[in-house]
């Protein structure tokens, strides 16, 4: 190939030479243009044979760059040109645009019928009723705090999940936090800790992560001081303790050198330019006993306000133990948020991303019965997160086991998302998970905010609608029996609880 490219650069250079000549020079100017490209495409050809790091630039001189620079565009070309509306992943065209709809509050109805295959065994549905009747919307919360709890908490159904400044940008941030001012609803830190445009005025979640962002000592191990500093503060109305995550549990959070700025840094209490790999574990507690005294004491240090825990289920009998050792305690987190595996994240190794984990819907079912098993289910309340977009999910969410969801995706889609795949490169087309100044002026915060607070009030008025329709005034009433699954459209309660087939005609 290489002397294939060699020989036509001289051909189309005696070629030129030869027009050139043919016309006196003068009448081909043109000709000087395409002898300058031709030199630069010698140059380039030169210094691709004589490179060693690419075999491809190696043996196809300068037309294997044409590789490097589809292969650069080819999650836009399969977004734009190849994928249908109903098989994108993480999220197809449909439920994409579904959020966008919503957050800018234009028409989101959907025309000529479903695209779904309604005869497959994954078709999931609810099981409307006849009788249909008309929730209120503002009624659809959920209070947070169980006895121990001093401060509780009015929660709405629907919240933004964990993503710290750092993996999002700051005009991000601020936009999700003024949305939750304006909607009611919480706004989790994520891991990264509390920045200044966390403290906008909405609600937060701080979320205590393995590096113990916010309130760690320079060792980096728990700090209790800081940490109380930072929980008495008014906006801080929830605190998570991040044991692990769905996109990639027992993997510590990962921050990419290329996002660590130095305000970031600082927040975090760690050096700039570095890449920031949280440990897998807390060094705080290590075992069942000392996990539930860590609650009890962040319960203490913020003066009485709901301490939850989150994580991905792994080995189911681990969390068996932790709540055993909560009956042992008298004591427990007042809520305990589940991150299926199917979960979103900034940046983690593939391997963790794809096979490792319980995804939400099992997990939700275990942890629901674990806890009704030990008498613990009327005081913790759940949260579940993952893939959570359309009121659909938060329904069957709710009705699986829930008391509440979280979207992180969602929201993102709400702040102009693109799902451009490029979270981890600090390229992010919207401004959205990106630290270059050049990218984050593109995001408008006070319009962006608006379409936040649209987002979450149009997607908890479908739930409002999508639960009349099933016969209820309140989520609290869903249950696992709500739900039909499969081509055979059997109840969902017979699919994983079989004993129930027996009570049905």
């Amino acid at each position: 190939m290489r002397k294939l490219f060699f020989f036509s650069i001289l051909v189309f250079f005696f070629l030129t030479l030869f027009l050139m000549w043919y016309y006196s020079f003068r009448d081909f100017s043109l000709g000087y243009f395409v002898l300058g490209i031709l030199g630069v495409l010698t140059a380039l050809g030169i210094y691709d044979s004589l490179q060693s790091k690419h075999a491809i630039l190696k043996n196809f001189p300068v037309v294997g760059h044409f590789r490097y620079i589809l292969e650069s565009i080819s999650p836009e070309i399969q977004q734009y040109f190849i994928e249908s509306n109903t098989d994108g992943k993480p999220f197809n065209r449909n439920l994409r645009s579904l959020a966008y709809r919503r957050s800018k509050s234009v028409n989101d109805t959907h025309p000529f019928g479903t695209q779904r295959d309604l005869d497959g065994e994954d078709y999931l549905a609810l099981r409307h009723s006849i009788y249909a009747v008309h929730p209120k919307e503002e009624d659809l919360r959920v209070t947070i705090g169980s006895e121990f709890c001093k401060q509780p908490y009015s929660a709405s159904i629907f919240n933004i999940s964990a993503m710290s400044f750092g993996s999002l940008s700051s005009n991000a941030i601020k936009a999700l936090n003024l949305g939750a001012k304006k909607g009611k609803f919480f706004h989790n830190t994520g891991e990264g800790g509390i920045s200044p445009y966390h403290l906008q005025g909405g609600d937060i979640c701080w979320q205590i992560g393995t590096g113990y962002f916010g309130c760690r000592d320079e060792e980096g191990n728990f700090n209790p001081e800081k940490f109380q500093e930072k929980a008495k503060l008014p906006e801080v109305k929830l605190i998570e303790i991040k044991i692990s995550q769905g996109a990639k549990p027992g993997h510590g959070g990962v921050l990419p050198g290329v996002k660590n700025t130095p305000e970031i840094a600082s927040i975090r209490g760690l050096k700039a330019g570095t890449t920031v790999l949280s440990p897998p574990a807390h060094s705080a507690f290590s075992d069942p006993k000392s996990l539930i005294q860590f609650v009890e004491n962040l319960r203490d240090l913020s003066e009485g306000k709901p301490i939850g825990i989150k994580l991905c289920i792994g080995r189911t009998e681990e969390f068996i133990e932790i709540c055993k050792e909560m009956v042992a305690q008298n004591c427990w987190p007042d809520f305990i948020t589940i991150d299926g595996a199917e979960g979103g994240t900034g940046a983690a190794p593939l391997e963790f991303s794809d096979s490792v984990g319980l995804p939400l819907e099992p997990a939700l079912i275990f942890v629901r019965a674990t806890l009704e098993k030990y008498n613990l289910r009327e005081k913790v309340k759940i949260i579940a997160s993952g893939k959570i977009l359309s009121a659909f999910s938060i329904i069957k969410n709710i009705a699986l086991g829930a008391d509440a969801c979280n979207s992180a995706r969602g929201f993102m889609f709400s702040l102009g998302c693109i799902q451009a795949l490029r979270c981890n490169t600090n390229e992010c087309p919207t401004g959205v998970a990106t630290q270059r100044r050049g990218l984050v002026k593109g995001l408008v915060v006070n319009d962006k905010s608006e379409r936040v607070y649209n987002f979450h009030k149009n997607s908890v008025k479908a739930v409002s609608e999508l639960l009349g329709a099933a016969g209820h005034y309140h989520t609290e009433e869903l249950s696992v029996h709500d739900l039909v699954k499969g081509d055979e459209m059997i109840k969902l309660a017979n699919r994983y609880f079989p004993d129930t087939v027996n009570t049905q005609v």
